[in-house]
């Protein structure tokens, strides 16, 4: 080394690096953190935030100081028992050479292993907040279970609680105990001698220590087994049931008894040093547990319950349905029988004029590309998927509505403006309400607007009477930076207008301010975006908005909850606020039957991802306890404790006092918006297949089990969605809003009679006035339809509409030109004293721009079809030229659509025109083959033309022609096939001819 030269110090680099990134990734930490209690502060949930993370830590604390001083005092006393001399030179040689290893690093190991294993331990025992709250918050149901006695919150709140501090001391005790066994054996206090197994007295004492702390712990859990097998799901039925009272439950009994003898037996070893009884002890646990746990109840099972299942069985049965029903709500469901007729009378509607009038023809999942070509004005705007349907008064009269939001779609702006300042400042918000008449459409077949254009108008209000800016929805981007002071030019691009696009700055409150430096480095970490700390657009006014998905929003703030997976908005209090349910949820309700909300929720909606799919967890117990709002503008999320009765909702008011508010601080405009729940309705129909037979032994035969009929509008056998609707059930006075769903007979091995069993439907109807909920609301009614009765099943209805010759040929028709036809939902409808299908069918031609629009209605009720331009005129065709009834509708029939660049032809013969515009149909197809075998696609394409402006006008012709219904013909009612439902042998129904 040169003089005078200062040493190298080549060491401290590493370390400097090692607390380089440790600053790094803490900050990083730090920086989620706190934008985390920035959100959850400027939303006014802070409470919520606070107590999670304070239970998460204080229990991960607790579990971590357990696990950390069980395993190194474990490790420390093995270490300090060790003895100083081992007697066998080679087996000390090899101990001596493991030692030797061990000793640089091993004041490291022995605090190093506790402390890994006790950030194991707290990580897990943190995961377990929700059951620690819940046990100390709980609140009674004041209702025993029917074996022990015990109030329910005992199951929901108290048991879970203490398998879980149960389970995790008998871990810590095996880890601890693992960990001092090694220690012991590797400082010679265990060795494996040719005599046996050599221990000194200190670790004979650890030993028993240990295994006398573990069989406590192990008889603790046999005790507790008691009561979990009233939760067992391992049988036919959930619960308890003849083998598990008889057999089950007292062995446990024995054995948490026999656990306990044996621990002291252990402690006895230790004092006096003498293993034989320990051991035998032990040697008899095992043998007990085996034949008391597993071979007597089998033996029971096999020899006595078996041969006379139904009979022993039958109380355990009855408990079981009567919990389940309970559990899911079931228990005040009101069962009526319908006695449906299949003959279709004329003036059968007369008494179901209400409902008539507001049958709803618009399809909430075909209707959305409608929206989107006549509503969205701006590539940057979109509407959803499927939209939703709601109602609203219009004229003193309830208006079945399909509506939805017009929301930002950044991802349409050129792609030569896609810079990070369009993406998060100029775009930020979607703008206004569309909605449309449910039972509505106009002469071409567009929707029915209520509410519509830009600037905002119609019925629901317009700019000055509600704020149309949607800056929370289903839809918006990941975050936007929003806000400016007074003075400051307007940057957000807002809506189109006549002299171009307006600007606008956002005037709420609703997001964490982001003007600062400090928050601007925060969020720039959080969101990996350095153009946010380093854009002029972020001013010391602005806020960031994220995590905008009303669902998200309620997911965050209320942690306890499960989300329905629709929320949908609503036009109150001059805002646009979503509206989301929420459910308190359980697995350990006693002798209640699991359902998987992903199985049960499962239906073409979910699968065809226009509706959010629950989660993949299991639950027993369910209550729609939360009804939640979420300002579209600014985001403010309000809870409403719906359920106020729940147990579990009490709970979880105790635990947040402040986040929920009663039901009765709910304005009048939300209380007649709120709908009941379609993902709890899908839980309940799945259960009410089974538990609509109260009887037990009906049960146990499952002769009378039902199944949700597959959606008969798609190809895959996925079950039919449930469908909002106006409807006036038999014993009801005046139409309600309800969620409806039918039943046929239960699904065996993909067959099934497709014939109707029941028919349920929750009413949605919660009233108007502030604060005061209908009693009517929630009511499920239940239509019980006598199997004798032999009414079609919604597949065979589908089936009857394609068979019918008069419907398919025309169906064919216009599917031979450039245009598909696409079937609307199949509504199902007690009305007439009987069942009426009704679908309507929609024409999409092809091209980007195309959407469909409405052009027939099928309608069928028994074995007759009827199929016309109108629902009006259809019904008429099937209740015999009069249905006593009018359809909302009704002021089509007769009208001609527009057919642009063609003038009106006055006078002239309508039959006569639809004849020559169908022969013009087939002259161009026959030219079309021609053309397409010759090889000339442009002449072949210039014919599809022909045909496509042919069948348009067979379209305008039909509608000039007046219905003409014969006289009702008695029709012999077709005796549905048992296993299949009829093909295209139908016999039609007498319609008018086309």
């Amino acid at each position: 080394m040169p003089p005078g030269r200062p040493p190298s110090r080549r060491g401290a680099l590493t370390p400097t690096l090692v607390v380089v990134a440790l600053v790094v990734v803490g900050f990083i930490f730090f920086a989620n953190v706190w934008t985390d209690v920035l959100w959850y502060r400027q939303l006014g949930f802070f409470e919520v935030f606070l107590t999670e993370n304070v239970a998460r830590i204080g229990i991960f604390v607790a579990g971590f100081a357990i696990m950390f001083a069980a395993v190194f005092f474990a490790i420390r006393i093995a270490y300090h028992a060790r003895p100083v001399y081992a007697p066998d030179s080679e087996i000390r040689d090899n101990l001596n050479r493991y030692q030797a290893q061990l000793e640089p690093v091993r004041r490291v190991v022995m605090l190093g292993l506790p402390i890994l294993f006790g950030l194991f331990a707290g990580s897990a025992a943190a995961s377990q907040w929700q059951k620690v709250l819940l046990f100390f918050n709980q609140e009674p149901f004041g209702q025993a279970d029917p074996e022990f006695g015990m109030d329910l919150s005992f199951y929901l709140m108290t048991l879970p609680f203490l398998g879980f501090i149960t389970g995790f001391l008998i871990s810590v005790v095996v880890v601890a105990g693992i960990a001092g066994i090694l220690t012991h054996y590797l400082y010679g206090s265990i060795r494996l001698m040719e005599r046996g197994i050599f221990t000194s007295r200190a670790a004979q004492i650890h030993l028993a220590v240990t295994g006398a702390a573990f069989l406590l712990l192990l008889g603790t859990n046999f005790w507790l087994d008691r009561f979990a097998a009233l939760q067992s799901n391992g049988g036919r039925w959930a619960g308890a049931l003849y083998t598990d009272v008889s057999a089950v439950i007292p062995t446990k009994a024995i054995l948490a008894v026999a656990a306990a003898l044996v621990a002291i037996l252990f402690i006895v070893a230790a004092v006096i040093g003498r293993w034989r009884l320990p051991v035998i002890g032990t040697a008899m646990l095992i043998i007990t547990s085996i034949l008391a746990g597993g071979v007597y109840p089998w033996v029971i099972q096999q020899f006595q319950v078996r041969p006379s299942e139904e009979t022993l069985e039958k109380k355990y049965i009855e408990r079981n349905i009567q919990m389940t029903r309970a559990a899911y709500g079931l228990d005040k469901i009101q069962v009526d029988r319908y006695d449906a007729t299949n003959t279709a009378t004329t003036g059968a509607l007369a008494p179901d004029a209400q409902t008539t009038a507001n049958i709803r023809l618009l399809d909430p999942n075909l209707i959305s590309d409608a929206f989107s070509q006549l509503e969205q004005y701006r590539p940057y705007y979109q509407f959803p998927e499927a939209l939703n349907v709601d109602r609203y008064e219009v004229d003193g009269k309830i208006q079945d509505t399909v509506i939805a939001v017009r929301e930002l779609n950044p991802e349409n702006v050129a792609e030569n403006q896609q810079s990070w300042l369009n993406q998060h400042i100029v775009y930020t918000h979607g703008y206004g309400v569309v909605a449309a008449k449910g039972n509505k459409f106009t002469v071409d077949g567009k929707p029915e607007f209520l509410q519509s254009g830009i600037p905002s108008t119609g019925v629901l209000g317009d700019d000055s009477t509600y704020e149309p800016r949607i800056y929370f929805g289903e839809s918006s981007p990941e975050y936007s930076i929003v806000g400016a002071p007074d003075g400051f030019p307007n940057r957000e691009q807002d809506r189109p207008s006549g002299e171009g696009e307006t600007q606008y700055t956002f005037q709420g409150n609703g997001g964490p301010n982001v003007g600062s430096f400090f928050n601007k480095v925060l969020y720039s970490i959080k969101f990996q975006s350095s153009d946010l700390l380093l854009s002029d657009g972020v001013n010391e006014e602005s806020q960031i908005l994220y995590d905008r998905s009303p669902r998200e929003r309620v997911e965050k703030v209320a942690p306890y909850l499960t989300v329905d997976g629709n929320s949908y908005p609503a036009v109150v209090d001059g805002r646009v606020k979503w509206i989301v349910d929420g459910y308190t949820t359980s697995q350990y309700y006693p002798y209640s039957q699991q359902e998987q909300l992903s199985d049960a929720t499962a239906d073409t909606q979910t699968t065809s991802g226009r509706a959010v799919a629950l989660p993949n967890s299991t639950v027993n117990y369910i209550r729609n306890s939360v009804k939640a709002t979420v300002d579209a503008y600014d985001g403010s999320v309000t809870l409403y404790a719906w359920d106020d009765q729940d147990p579990l909702l009490k709970s979880w008011q105790k635990v947040f006092p402040t986040s929920l508010k009663p039901y009765s601080e709910m304005s009048g405009d939300v209380m007649s918006h709120v709908r009941y729940p379609e993902d709890l309705f899908k839980v309940q129909r799945q259960l009410l297949g089974q538990y609509h037979v109260t009887d037990p032994s009906s049960f146990y035969k499952t002769n009378d089990a039902w199944s949700v009929p597959a959606d008969p509008t798609v190809d895959t056998d996925v079950k039919q969605p449930p469908f909002y609707m106006s409807l006036q059930m038999p014993d009801q006075e005046k139409p309600a809003f309800q969620l409806t769903s039918s039943f046929i007979p239960q699904i065996v091995n993909g067959n099934a009679r497709n014939v109707l069993y029941g028919f349920l439907a929750a009413d949605s109807d919660a009233g108007n006035q502030a604060g005061v909920r209908a009693d009517s609301y929630g009511k499920l009614r239940l239509l019980q339809i006598p199997p004798e009765t032999q009414v079609p099943g919604p597949g065979q209805a589908q089936n009857k509409f394609n068979s019918d010759p008069t419907v398919s040929q025309a169906l064919n028709l216009l599917r031979q030109g450039a245009s598909d036809v696409l079937n609307g939902n199949l509504l199902t409808l007690p009305v007439g004293g009987g069942i009426l299908y009704v679908q309507p069918v929609y024409l999409k031609s092809t091209g980007e721009t195309s959407y469909p629009t409405l052009q027939r209605v099928l309608v069928a009720f028994g074995d007759k079809v009827g199929f016309a331009p109108t629902l009006d005129a259809a019904l008429k065709q099937l209740f015999g030229g009069d249905s006593g009834a009018s359809a909302g509708d009704s002021d089509n029939n007769g009208q001609t659509p527009p057919t642009p660049g063609t003038p009106p032809v006055a006078g002239a013969d309508a039959k006569a025109e639809l004849k020559a515009a169908l022969e013009e149909a087939r002259a161009a197809m026959q030219a079309g083959q021609a053309a397409l075998a010759a090889g000339d696609f442009a002449a072949y394409g210039e014919q599809q033309k022909k045909i496509a402006a042919a069948l348009q006008k067979a379209v305008d012709a039909e509608a000039k022609i007046p219905v003409i219904v014969p006289e009702a013909v008695p029709t012999p009612a077709a005796t549905p096939t048992e296993g299949a439902t009829p093909t295209g042998t139908a016999t039609p129904s007498p319609t008018a001819s086309n």
